[in-house]
């Protein structure tokens, strides 16, 4: 599909401009997006170190849960506070805070001596995680032209998956070479300081949000941030614009909207739960369960662990090609059917696993490279067509009083499905194996395109404060 053509508001606006404007733009989603490449590392880099982890301190499959999901719940706590933090206090102060989180957390965990310590770390880190899964989507959006939003915003998934596939890496290379080593999975924990350091000293010379400084009315600010990323006659324009929004809204729109007014609110409380409705749906494919386990499931399908640990990352690299093929498609097709065609491709895939894990028996030489192959072909599925149209769609359909509240309700919703996918993940495959597993998740699939299919609103092409506009009148959703 073309990309869509302006109407109202957005039609005024001035053509985007080449220049030193959309250079700083890059360098921008650049230093934002180490937030990204930090959760893609924190979320990979237990895949590995799980093994070792555990012969060392003496897990046993209950703990190996609890090691991995507090990550994920408290991700979740994170994600919720991390938005209203960036409401009251700003993306930019936001994010410096999280990069000193992320690095207490590292070592937190690279010196814990046993269990106790081991879970604190992990949920420290869950904290910034989750944070970082809000308030970096919203960054870039908040600065992005909405002609190129989808590719802007969606650079945090590409981050987020490399910093997975980096995870692999380190993790297939630390365990070949010092696997022999007690505490090497302490040295996989470590790397994670560096992309920390990185993100906290780059976010301290980046601009705050201009759509941020605009709602708490520092204007001069908003157009000095905006000048910087765009040309000197777009910045007015588009200043202009999003004044012109909040002005028209009732008085009880120009200040953060509580989650009380929200829920009294039928359009807002409707776009709040389309929004978890797509988060919890995006986890629901069990994306996650792979990204966490996937030396797991490649064992139970019959690689030996080191040959696991090797093959693991396969999906990972098949995660960022996907990345940039979808950002390369974010701005030309809709947000709606890039959803469809993804849970629709998805859905296929766990199926195909559901039905090979089943036909091929367990010893047959080829089943570990069929169920390999589909696993790739389910990730490169995931990456292309859901996991960057996902945070691209919630961080751009909120409206700007409510963002930091929407986005962290929906990926706090997304990552209590996480949670529970990764406590129970290992009980699952033990009790109905691979292709119970993944029959279940084929079947969450299909309920999830119907969803799309009947609730979901198109956002593309569209400024933030058009989009706005449309949510308070319904309009968007008889589009």
């Amino acid at each position: 599909m073309a990309l869509a053509t302006p109407v109202g508001a957005d039609a005024a606006l001035p053509p985007l401009s080449t220049g030193p404007h959309r250079a700083r733009l890059g360098v921008i989603s650049i230093v934002a997006c180490f937030g990204g490449l930090l959760f893609g590392y924190d979320t990979g880099v237990i895949n590995g170190a799980l093994h070792p982890m555990s012969e060392e301190l003496g897990l046993d499959a209950l703990s190996e849960g609890i090691v991995t999901s507090s990550l994920v719940f408290a991700a979740a706590l994170g994600a919720l506070v991390g938005g209203r933090l960036s409401d009251a206090f700003g993306r930019r102060r936001t994010l410096v805070a999280l990069a000193v989180l992320f690095f207490v957390g590292t070592l937190v965990l690279v010196l814990a001596p046993g269990f106790s310590v081991l879970v604190v770390g992990r949920v420290l880190l869950g904290l910034a995680v989750g944070g970082a899964s809000t308030v970096v989507p919203v960054y870039l959006a908040e600065l992005a032209p909405y002609e190129i939003r989808g590719s802007i915003s969606g650079r945090n998934e590409v981050a987020i998956v490399s910093g997975q596939l980096a995870a692999f890496i380190v993790n297939a290379i630390l365990g070949s070479a010092l696997g022999h080593l007690d505490g090497v999975w302490r040295i996989m924990f470590a790397v994670c300081a560096l992309p920390a350091i990185a993100l906290f000293v780059g976010m301290l010379r980046m601009p705050e949000s201009p759509r941020w400084l605009a709602e708490h009315g520092r204007r001069e600010e908003a157009l000095t941030v905006l000048r910087t990323v765009r040309s000197d006659e777009r910045a007015e324009a588009e200043l202009a614009q999003i004044e012109q929004t909040r002005s028209a809204a009732p008085a009880d729109r120009r200040a953060r909207t509580g989650l009380r007014a929200v829920l009294r609110s039928r359009w807002l409380r409707r776009i709040l739960l389309v929004g978890i409705g797509v988060g919890v749906a995006q986890q629901l494919t069990g994306i996650n369960s792979i990204m966490y386990y996937g030396q797991t499931v490649l064992v139970e399908s019959g690689f030996s662990e080191q040959a696991a640990l090797i093959a693991n990352i396969a999906p990972g690299l098949i995660a960022v090609v996907g990345g940039f093929i979808a950002l390369a498609m974010m701005d030309r097709l809709d947000r709606r059917a890039t959803l469809l065609i993804g849970f629709s491709l998805t859905t296929a895939c766990h199926v195909l696993i559901g039905i090979a894990s089943s036909a091929l028996e367990p010893g047959n030489p080829i089943r570990p490279f069929v169920i390999l192959a589909l696993v790739v072909a389910f990730v490169g599925s995931m990456q292309t067509f859901l996991n960057v149209a996902t945070w691209v769609y919630l961080s751009e359909v909120f409206p700007l009083h409510m963002r930091g509240l929407g986005i962290g309700i929906a990926v706090f919703a997304h990552w209590l499905a996480n949670g529970a996918l990764a406590l129970a993940f290992p009980s699952l495959i033990e009790a109905v194996g691979i292709t119970g597993t993944f029959f279940l998740f084929a079947a969450v699939g299909a309920v999830a395109l119907a969803f799309i299919a009947t609730q979901v609103p198109e956002t593309r092409g569209r400024s933030l404060e058009a989009l706005e506009a449309d949510i308070h009148t319904g309009r968007i959703f008889a589009r």
